[in-house]
């Protein structure tokens, strides 16, 4: 089941909505305020991929509407459905399958999570060493570049 995170400006807050089907276009309303207006942000981990175009595409984000893509997207959360989340291997796998079927890039921070997490690694663990690095790496676009104080983190799961 996917799961993508967006901003509430008003909040300021992250939060994260499942979805039963990859629904990149949905943008869910704020759970605590009601905004409308959120905007989607790349994962922590980057297992929801942002709509970017895949590699040597153009530049207007439109490679996630062909229908190769959308396929492959198809079946890669169908093969999400049966990984074991509790398996460190199993979602490095993920992040790698998922980076490629975007066409997002691997930045150093990324790359370094991926090992410790195919080397086994407590993925909470890494979450915490390397949290504020991905975010960092993922500037503007990653919802860092609203000014101010950055956003917190919801903890809970919300219908999309």
């Amino acid at each position: 089941m996917p799961i993508y995170e967006f901003l509430c400006e008003a909040c300021n807050r992250i939060y994260s909505f499942h979805s039963f089907k990859v629904a990149t276009e949905k943008v869910p309303t704020c759970p605590k305020c009601g905004a409308t207006d959120l905007h989607r942000v790349p994962s922590r981990f980057g297992v929801a991929a942002s709509a970017k175009q895949p590699a040597g595409g153009g530049d207007d984000g439109a490679g996630l509407d062909d229908p190769r893509v959308e396929r492959e997207m198809m079946r890669f959360a169908a093969e999400l459905e049966n990984m074991d989340e509790n398996d460190p291997r199993a979602m490095a796998a993920a992040v790698r399958r998922m980076t490629e079927i975007a066409g997002e890039p691997v930045t150093p921070a990324m790359e370094e999570m991926i090992h410790r997490l195919e080397a086994g690694e407590d993925p909470e663990q890494v979450e915490e060493d390397l949290g504020d690095a991905l975010e960092e790496e993922m500037g503007d676009d990653g919802g860092g570049g609203f000014g101010g104080a950055p956003p917190t983190r919801d903890d809970g799961i919300y219908p999309m």
